[in-house]
């Protein structure tokens, strides 16, 4: 009986792991545009893994219904809510962000993913373009990384002196307390993965032509980095967890375990209860007599390809 090569079994395996990987992604996807509550059979894995599939569905489903009322308690008690979601790249803040929105009023409960700050934006008050995206009342903004880049990838990369990363230390405590003095509730996320994890992920972005967009060349420069970048993560952890706004770290190696550890998390954070409405009723269409409707010229159709 012959045996395969240690490297051969290795990169069999590997190459195993990433394609559970990529359905995985693609479960992701399927799964934000199921509107109903009924799991698909004929796209499930058998056995286990489908009924695993299944109550992360009903447990999804389930928690964004619960979201729905936090939204609605939100908006009618007039609170102001800022969520911070940081972590390593590829960590799965991202997939968090989409379950919990998905289900939303986007104008209730919105993202803020900002972009690298233009030249401008580099003369002013470091935290001066986050202050813009800040809620009003009746507000939830998430932040797809947010002031804490300094702490992080500026660090890490070089992209701020000595002297402002310290006083970003001595001015963000200050700053979340004057929030949080101000009525804003701030949460604030950490999503940890391994090493291994990380590296996992990034060969699925390689090997996925839909998600190769995502790989920047900072992303792939954070895995030469990861060590420094675990330093710089335990020195923010350490000199930013206050009472007002403590730091609350996911275990993501497990995506769809984090998102549901996440959200109910989150719900946990708040007193919120259903907000009575009233019954909505469908007024009758009203028809007039007198009203043609006009047709449309065929060539302002979309062809129907499918």
């Amino acid at each position: 009986m012959t045996t395969m090569p240690a490297t051969l079994q290795d990169h069999d395996a590997l190459m195993d792991r990433i394609a559970r990987d990529l359905i995985d992604s693609y479960d992701e996807e399927l799964e934000l545009e199921i509107e109903d509550r009924e799991i698909d059979a004929d796209g499930a894995p058998v056995g286990a893994d489908k009924a695993a599939r299944q109550h992360y569905f009903k447990e999804l489903f389930r928690l964004q219904g619960e979201l729905v009322k936090l939204q609605d308690w939100v908006q009618h008690t007039r609170q102001k809510v800022v969520i911070l979601f940081e972590g390593r790249d590829a960590a799965g803040k991202g997939g968090v962000i989409k379950r919990i929105t998905q289900r939303l009023n986007p104008r209730v409960a919105r993202v803020a993913a900002l972009p690298a700050p233009n030249d401008r934006e580099r003369t002013q008050w470091y935290f001066q373009r986050y202050v813009t995206h800040l809620p009003a009342a009746g507000e939830m903004v998430l932040f797809d990384r947010s002031w804490y880049n300094r702490a992080g990838v500026e660090r890490v990369m070089g992209f701020c002196s000595d002297a402002e990363y310290e006083e970003f230390f001595r001015s963000v405590p200050e700053f979340e307390r004057m929030l949080v003095r101000s009525g804003i509730k701030v949460i604030k996320y950490w999503f940890s993965i391994t090493d291994e994890e990380q590296h996992m992920r990034f060969l699925g972005r390689i090997h996925d032509p839909l998600k190769q967009w995502k790989l920047s060349p900072m992303d792939l420069e954070s895995r030469r980095r990861w060590e420094e970048y675990t330093k710089a993560k335990e020195i923010m952890l350490e000199r930013t967890h206050i009472p007002e706004a403590p730091w609350w770290v996911v275990q993501a190696v497990d995506k769809k375990a984090a998102r549901l550890n996440c959200i109910t998390h989150l719900l946990g954070q708040f007193p919120y209860e259903e907000v009575p409405h009233a019954p909505v009723v469908l007024p009758p269409r009203v028809r007039n007599a007198d009203y043609l409707r006009q047709p449309v010229p065929a060539d302002m159709y979309v062809p129907d390809i499918y």
